[in-house]
């Protein structure tokens, strides 16, 4: 009879620590890491992991799964790039608490916010609960392939408590205040992770009204943020604009203050001002020095927009020839070959002209079959048609056209200011930072960023030509730093009593393979999906879920209730 249920022999161990790499064994029995090092212990099943990696589980703390982990029992394509524990309900929206009279506005928000269909949503969710709790016990009856946590988000508690008044942004009473505190900490009690918020002018409904808590005042989120605080447990998220620093700084140390919390925010760098990010970077050193604990969740690549016949963003659609073609060709090959004629090719290139001042194509590039994220100027749609002598429009029309109308072009937003991520391997490298943004699930005709964690490991660690990170502070950042900021310290590392949550990697070979749009949400619904390469094989709580890129079938994830201490 064998000792244990699987030992991964031989590989390259980087255990999460940040800890440099060494040659051994790691062995799994009843879901959790029973030794690490070299091992005789006799196995059920033996992984030869000569020649490859052997990491935690990912961790990524800003996915917007409340929705799909509903209805769906693959939470891909997270799943797809390593990821084995995700956390929801950030951003502030969500789908609970919730009174019948506000599914229609939860929908709008969730659909506006982070570009989830409307009708997707309206099939999927089943809307049986009303409480937090409740919509935890929703997600806890469906199986999962990896595990899933979620966090209060204030626009839903805020049109729970005060209806209409919280819809349009109007101050909360002493009452509500107090009645939304109460609501957040029972619900933390129930098993979310924590309460998020948001505090930017580009989070709007689907209607294009503001989210309901952008004007929430500083006595809204203290007051909240201490009735947490007597719960004694959860973490708190905010994104902010950050139009009066100042102001905004002293209510989040307040927030902190009063709570005992740990807080985070999201971190990147604008093209408005590229050093601004500097600022907040310092503020939070600061905060930490002070006692508090407060962390930058910052993406590991530029924050852009996938461009496309099918994405949400299609640039042909400000010609008007264009948009007569689109309405006689719903089928995307047809409509790709109906412009491909030359006539229609002239008018619809002739009809946009030099392109909108918010379509600029030097900030356009194509990815590539496999995915670049830092591409140079010079492969830019600008520069590439300069030196071809032909428009930058007619050269963008032709790429939105190639592939039978399938391909996709990337426009940087943020975090590419200067054309490059020097500044984001300043950012993977400060003690106050870790990697999320990653919105999986979210944004789903626009981005595909839930590979960010493969990137992390692909670009910085192997692939970037100006400079590349040592894979133990990478794999310590994306495992057992995520999962300490959101207080689960029963995971991230490969130590004895912890949980078997476990990537084995062909590093080598580990690439983001190109987005492509698929029609998987319920309703048909669109949304991009991008795979990876390299993933051998990945263990959620000692079951494999994942082989060489394919489902085994297998659904060990559960809802994570609460924060986790780590080995007893």
């Amino acid at each position: 009879m064998a000792d244990v249920e699987l030992v991964i022999r031989g590989g390259t161990v980087v255990d999460g620590t940040g800890a440099a790499p060494f040659h051994g064994d790691v062995a799994v029995d009843g879901g959790r890491i029973v030794e690490v090092g070299t091992t005789t212990l006799s196995a059920a099943r033996t992984i030869d992991a000569h020649g490859l990696m052997v990491a935690p589980g990912w961790v990524d703390i800003h996915t917007h799964y409340d929705g799909q982990a509903t209805w769906d029992e693959r939470l891909t394509p997270s799943s797809w790039h390593g990821v084995t524990t995700a956390v929801a309900g950030n951003c502030g929206v969500g789908f609970a608490p919730v009174h019948a009279r506000d599914h229609q506005a939860l929908i709008e928000l969730m659909e506006g916010v982070e570009d989830i269909p409307g009708t997707a949503l309206h099939e999927g969710l089943s809307w049986a609960w009303s409480s937090f709790a409740e919509f935890l016990d929703a997600v806890d009856a469906r199986p999962h392939d990896i595990e899933i946590a979620m966090q209060v988000p204030h626009g839903a508690l805020r049109l729970y408590v005060m209806g209409e008044r919280g819809a349009d942004g109007s101050p909360a009473t002493a009452a509500e205040i107090s009645a939304m505190g109460i609501i957040a900490r029972e619900a933390i009690a129930a098993g979310a992770l924590g309460f998020t918020t948001s505090r930017t002018k580009n989070h709007r409904t689907s209607t294009g009204a503001y989210t309901p808590t952008l004007r929430a005042d500083a006595r809204e989120l203290i007051g909240i943020a201490q009735a947490i605080g007597e719960g004694d447990r959860g973490v708190l998220q905010v994104v902010s604009d950050f139009e009066s620093p100042s102001d905004e700084i002293e209510m989040l140390r307040a927030m902190m203050q009063v709570s005992g919390r740990p807080l985070s925010i999201s971190l990147a760098q604008n093209h408005r001002n590229g050093e601004s990010w500097r600022g907040l970077v310092s503020m939070i050193t600061a905060m930490n020095a002070e006692g508090l604990c407060m962390r930058a969740q910052v993406a590991v690549r530029p924050i852009g927009v996938l461009l496309g016949l099918q994405a949400t963003v299609n640039p042909l659609i400000a010609s008007a020839t264009y948009r007569n073609i689109a309405a006689a060709n719903s089928d995307v090959e047809d409509l790709a070959a109906a412009l491909r004629e030359p006539a229609n090719r002239a008018a619809v290139i002739a009809e946009l002209g030099d392109g909108s001042p918010t379509m600029r194509t030097e900030q356009m590039f194509v990815l590539g079959a496999l995915a670049n994220y830092e591409p140079a100027s010079e492969d830019s749609l600008a520069a590439i048609a300069c030196r071809r002598g032909v428009s930058a429009m007619s050269l963008l029309f032709d790429e939105l056209v190639r592939d039978d109308g399938r391909a996709l072009v990337y426009a940087p937003v943020l975090n590419y200011a200067n054309g490059d991520l020097n500044h984001v391997h300043e950012m993977l490298q400060d003690p106050y930072c870790v990697p999320g943004l990653s919105d999986g699930g979210a944004h789903v005709g626009t981005i595909c960023d839930a590979s960010f964690p493969t990137t992390l490991l692909q670009h910085w660690g192997r692939d970037r030509a100006a400079g590349t990170l040592p894979v133990e502070l990478l794999i310590a950042q994306q495992c057992r730093n995520t999962a300490v900021a959101v207080g689960l310290f029963d995971r991230g590392v490969l130590a004895l009593g912890l949980r078997a949550d476990i990537n084995v990697i062909d590093f080598e070979n580990l690439a983001v393979e190109a987005p492509t749009m698929a029609f998987d949400l319920p309703a048909g619904g669109k949304r991009l999906l991008q795979r990876a390469r390299g993933y051998r094989h990945t263990f959620v709580h000692g079951v494999e879920t994942y082989a060489d890129g394919e489902a085994t079938g297998a659904l060990p994830g559960r809802l994570v209730r609460g924060t986790k201490k780590g080995a007893q």
